[in-house]
């Protein structure tokens, strides 16, 4: 821990481009997905789900519905 304190009191020292960098840099190494990513797997999501919708492979269930059915399940 101690050098990573030390890494990042000279990261302070950056201009602040070069720590916006390194911070980018740095979350990618993680191999966290980025907003990019989960951008990317909900627009295939809604489209799967569109084309459910399209072919009558599902159907849409209102709000209200989803609702009772939760309270019912739920409730004690």
């Amino acid at each position: 821990m101690v050098l990573a304190e030390k890494i990042f009191e000279q990261a302070l020292d950056l201009p602040i481009d070069d720590r916006l960098s390194l911070i980018d840099r740095l979350i990618k190494s993680t191999n966290l997905p980025t907003q990019e990513d989960i951008d990317q797997a909900w627009s295939k999501e809604i489209e799967f789900r569109c084309q459910e919708l399209e072919n009558g492979n599902a159907k849409l269930i209102s709000g209200e519905k989803v609702f009772e059915k939760i309270k019912k399940r739920f409730s004690t």
